[in-house]
């Protein structure tokens, strides 16, 4: 990078399209000889580091560069762009205090002078929590029958099994999954109030016996799937006892769930939308469509004709057709026939709610699976923030499209708000116009062509204002994974990634729907079950309020590999 600063060339000055061209070529050759320096001094210093390594030495640190959103080029965030102003709503909390005790003050009545008169009192509210140990010693009765031969012991109270009680138990669970801290953190706190727990048996009450928690979870996604024809998704990288598996997040204003599973391809997305059912495959009229359409040849089509039609398959039943029928077909086309096959079993299931919608963002994966797709425009976007040009009017060039890119936007989330027939055909111009444009910037001009071939998905709210115009929720759900990630590092066993996804499903669906999870977990823990269940919550919701009121069928969107 030179020190004195680079000319900026005025293309527009430039009268004979010829020329105009030609610099414009030779513009895009330095940008691409800039970007190639760049990777290979990257390469030459990855190796250098690898050598030092090799040598016993340390490599050069990675310190990433102070820059705030939006303002450097490691930063891809769009935050800065999207900001709006919003009017601050001030509200009283004195009205939202639980009053737990009433304590009345007296005034020394020598400090009184003799004509003093009693006018009442004057409130005052403080807030505070008691943390100390609630250790009881049951004094269980116990009887002999010497007719029957047998004792009969006392119970104890409900919740009470083993060394520890239900709120101690209820207590380990908030701060371990929705405080986000650490196992060791969580020893520390309790044996500092007088609590004598193993390290091990913290373990095991935070993971092993939680079946009633594992069906919860299971009838939240139930009930969240089926409060709405939309939803988000998307997934984070996680790891089970060293092994690199994916968290998938599926939620939607309601509810939010986790699901670690191995892997992150179209059949686990539909693993993740079927709420853990056991895969089904059927070949019928739409799959055969799918297939044709991702360019299986005929002749594999006709030879899947040997496998039962309109037929609903189990998973060991349809790879044992397949290998007597289609052995020799090769792993890409084996797996569209499998994703198409369930794809297909998917959409004509009746034992659970079908989404009709994913707004996402436009990994392949998330194709097919549902009637349409919406996709997000903050990820849009990100694919901007990404561009580093070197020359400065590259750099001008990518500064005024990302304007004109978040001023659309707007215009959008307006129309959310105030939806009408008359909006959308100019909205439906504006996106041409935008995404017809050509700056020179190679780099830059294919972007806008990739995003111009997705305006049915970017332009879904038009017909669904219902929708929203980004996946934040998805993604802020799947950083909160990130965090209990930094925080514990990952479960070691099937069982702990379980656990993981249950309980921070209970938390992130708690806190949707304003409830408490601490009294929640206490309730459950305890054994009352006086407080309504989550997945009842939502559907008292979906009850009251649809999110899918302007929902109308479409065709199938076309399939991408």
């Amino acid at each position: 990078m030179p020190d004195h600063p680079l000319p900026v060339i005025d293309l527009e000055q430039i009268t004979d399209a010829g020329a105009r061209h030609a610099i414009c070529g030779l513009l895009n050759l330095v940008e691409e000889l800039v970007t190639e320096n760049r990777t290979l001094r990257a390469e030459v210093q990855r190796l250098r580091d690898e050598n030092n390594r090799l040598k016993g030495e340390q490599g050069r640190p990675t310190i990433k560069a102070n820059t705030k959103p939006g303002a450097g080029a490691g930063d891809h965030s769009s935050e800065r762009e999207r900001w709006r102003s919003v009017p601050r709503q001030v509200s009283g909390k004195l009205q939202q205090i639980a009053i737990d005790r009433t304590e009345v003050l007296v005034v020394d009545p020598t400090r009184l002078p003799h004509d003093a008169e009693f006018k009442g009192h004057e409130s005052v509210v403080v807030q505070d929590v008691v943390f100390r140990t609630d250790n009881v010693l049951f004094q269980k009765e116990k009887w002999y029958s010497p007719s029957a031969g047998k004792s009969y012991l006392a119970p104890l109270p409900p919740g009470y099994a083993g060394e520890f009680g239900p709120g101690l138990k209820a207590l380990t669970l908030v701060f371990y999954y929705a405080g986000q801290m650490s196992e060791p953190k969580i020893l520390e706190v309790l044996r500092s109030v007088g609590v004598k727990i193993s390290a091990g048996h913290l373990s095991n009450l935070l993971i092993k016996d939680q079946e009633p928690f594992h069906a919860e979870k299971a009838a939240i996604v139930e009930a969240g799937v089926r409060s709405s024809p939309w939803q988000h998704t998307d997934d984070t990288a996680t790891r089970v006892n060293g092994q690199n598996q994916h968290c998938h997040i599926l939620c939607n204003p309601r509810y939010t769930a986790y699901t670690t599973l191995p892997g992150k391809d179209r059949l686990s997305v539909l693993d993740v939308l079927r709420n853990g059912r056991p895969r089904t495959f059927l070949l019928n009229d739409e799959a055969l469509g799918f297939l044709g359409r991702v360019q299986v040849s005929a002749l594999t089509r006709q030879r899947l004709l040997h496998l039962p039609c309109d037929q609903v398959l189990d998973e060991p039943t349809l790879l044992r057709l397949l290998d007597e029928h289609l052995g020799g077909v090769g792993a890409q086309q084996r797996k569209w026939i499998l994703d198409a096959l369930a794809v297909a079993a998917y959409h004509a299931q009746a034992e659970g709610p079908v989404v009709q919608l994913l707004v996402c963002d436009d990994a392949p994966q998330f194709t097919w699976l549902t009637e349409e797709l919406g996709l997000c425009w903050v990820h849009e976007g990100r694919h901007y923030k990404k561009l580093v040009p070197y020359l400065p009017q590259h750099r001008q060039a990518v500064e005024r499209f990302l304007t004109d890119f978040w001023a659309f936007y707007a215009k959008l989330l307006v129309y959310r708000q105030h939806p009408g027939e008359a909006e959308r055909g100019p909205l439906a111009a504006a996106f041409d116009t935008l995404f017809a444009r050509e700056t020179g910037y190679a780099r830059l001009d294919e972007r806008i062509a990739l995003t111009r071939g997705k305006k049915a998905h970017l332009l879904l709210v038009l017909t669904h204002p219902e929708i929203p115009l980004h996946n934040n929720p998805a993604e802020l759900g799947a950083r909160q994974r990130v965090r209990k990630r930094d925080v514990s590092f990952g479960p070691r066993t099937g069982g702990g990634a379980r656990a993981w996804d249950t309980f921070m499903t209970l938390a992130a669906t708690a806190r949707k729907l304003g409830v408490s999870f601490y009294h929640y977990m206490h309730d459950r823990v305890s054994g009352q079950n006086r407080l309504l269940s989550l997945a009842d919550h939502i559907d008292q919701e979906a009850r009251g309020l649809n999110l899918g009121a302007s929902w109308t069928t479409p065709s199938p969107a076309p399939p991408t590999s």
